[in-house]
């Protein structure tokens, strides 16, 4: 497959909806001489989700193009990365991964013996492999592997190293699979910059890097496995994906941040060259599509209904999950799938009883679960004036989504990008149909008209670094704040901006490691 393909023609296959690409002319040269030899990696952490269609598809133009192509289940990087998988889960979610994403790629035709399928663990162990790493840890510096993980590697108050291992490891993985290429998602792009700096220090080629964009969830923001109402699983029933579909962020006319639309761009166009457009004969009955500029286009202008959108969306997925599902409908997949990712309903019931008996009710400040946040889109509530949707990143493997009702006091331009002060351990809760799952922290001050300003952060500050009350750093958040328990309302009438400008729960300063959380302008405000 691609033999009969110009160079230039493999080269469109290879990188049609990529975001980026580093080395297109080393690439355009291999070309030239030979099939490019690429791999995609995957960590096997929390179970992949629909948005993952989109690098299959990518997969699938490669193997048209001729590429030879390696799949690697990094079960190494997994535990590495702030043990997202246990140990003793490891092995499962392993084999967990290795079914699900071949009955993906078999669901949308790709042929699996023309695939190369490989465990970090089969080479990552070896004698070889671990003195390149002691090797690698010789000439890398502490900030760069830091920085190449700051986007992918989960960010906490106080970094294991593993996690500091992980960019080098995924730097090693390109000579030790022999490949020309590494693909993945925008979000590796320091990691794949990480590796071509330390690789040739090592004496190894420079490889090339394809990055695909990072694709919105159902809410707007990256689709996320922690992020219930953002994705849909590969084994959710239909009901649910209709269910899930229904609530999806489609505001007509609007392109950006549409995870509906995107979807169809990254997945459904490219599968199959066009998309049908469901539609009642009083409305102009069903219309095809042969490219996607063109439904963009209509959308924007109004000319196709979010409702028609989700319905045609609705009908095709479902056609890619049908034997997806067919799969895992029988006792040994069903095992699989528990034993990999076990209920722990059980195990907060027995730590919440624990928690009843065993501690004082005072009400403190270190009960609260306060980190810095960044926020990395912001778009309006599809059915709220006053309502942005934020995606904010909280050091977590995916970003939350944040309902604020910030509309009428900060534009959305001073939101995006901006270091925030993040509530985490609120009961998540629907504000108008789109699920809330953690507060921005803000200043205000009352008057003739009403003041609001978001709290800030140290600079340089983390996603997801602790943020806490200065003399109660000690102390372990709650899992979950009960309502019935009002823990923040009764702690909130004691948290004030000083005259210094910097917050503060009874006079005491809030904290991180670099130094207090402040406010610009609203001295002597309250904070909520």
């Amino acid at each position: 497959m691609g033999d009969h393909l110009t160079p230039e023609a493999k080269a469109q296959l290879i990188t049609r909806n990529l975001q980026e690409v580093l080395g297109e002319d080393k690439m355009m040269d291999i070309l030239k001489e030979k099939h490019l030899r690429i791999y995609w990696g995957t960590a096997t952490t929390g179970k992949p989700h629909v948005a993952y269609f989109v690098p299959m598809s990518k997969i699938a133009d490669f193997l048209k193009a001729g590429c030879e192509v390696t799949i690697l289940f990094a079960d190494l990087h997994a535990y590495l990365d702030n043990m997202k998988a246990p140990w003793d889960l490891l092995e499962l979610r392993t084999r967990y991964y290795e079914q699900v994403i071949q009955a993906m790629l078999q669901s949308i035709g790709v042929p699996l013996e023309r695939l190369r399928f490989i465990r970090g663990t089969e080479f990552q162990l070896s004698k070889e492999y671990t003195l390149d790493v002691y090797k690698l840890s010789s000439v890398v510096t502490q900030h760069d592997a830091k920085k190449a993980g700051a986007e992918v590697v989960k960010q906490v108050e106080h970094p294991l190293l593993s996690g500091l291992l992980y960019p080098g490891l995924q730097a090693l993985d390109e000579e030790y699979l022999k490949v020309d290429a590494q693909f993945g998602g925008v979000d590796q792009r320091k990691i794949f910059t990480f590796a071509e700096k330390y690789l040739p220090a090592l004496g190894y080629a420079k490889r090339i890097h394809l990055m695909n964009p990072m694709v919105p969830g159902l809410t707007g923001g990256k689709m996320s496995s922690s992020e219930e109402e953002s994705k849909i699983d590969l084994l959710d029933s239909p009901s649910d994906v209709k269910k899930k579909l229904k609530k999806a962020f489609c505001e007509p006319g609007n392109a950006e941040n549409n995870g509906v639309l995107s979807f169809v761009r990254h997945v459904l166009f490219p599968l199959k060259s066009e998309f049908v457009i469901l539609r009642d004969e009083k409305f102009g009955g069903n219309k095809t599509y042969t490219d996607f500029e063109t439904l963009e286009k209509d959308f924007i202008e109004q000319l196709v209904h979010p409702g028609d959108l989700k319905a045609s969306v609705e009908k095709a997925l479902n056609k890619l999950l049908d034997p997806i599902r067919e799969k895992f409908n029988n006792p040994e997949m069903k095992k699989l799938c528990s034993d990999a990712y076990p209920d722990s309903s059980k195990q907060k019931t027995v730590a919440k009883g624990t928690a009843k008996n065993s501690g004082s009710e005072e009400i403190h400040p270190s009960l609260l679960d306060l980190r810095v946040g960044k926020v990395l889109s912001v778009s309006h509530h599809p059915d709220a004036d006053t309502l942005y949707v934020e995606s904010v990143d909280v050091g977590e493997e995916n970003p939350r989504c944040v309902v604020s009702g910030l509309v009428k006091y900060v534009p959305a331009d001073q939101l995006l990008g901006r270091s925030v002060v993040v509530l985490c351990n609120l009961k998540p809760q629907k504000m108008r149909g789109i699920e809330s799952q953690g507060m921005l922290l803000c200043a205000s001050k009352e008057g003739q008209q009403r003041q609001v300003e978001p709290l800030d952060p140290p600079a340089d500050s983390a996603p997801g670094e602790r943020i806490y009350v200065e003399g109660y750093e000690n102390g372990e958040p709650e899992g979950e704040l009960k309502p019935k328990k009002k823990v923040f309302e009764n702690l909130q009438v004691d948290f004030k901006i000083s005259d210094g400008f910097f917050a503060q729960w009874k006079g005491k300063n809030i904290v991180t490691k670099l130094g207090p959380v402040t406010c610009k302008t609203l001295q002597g405000g309250s904070i909520s």
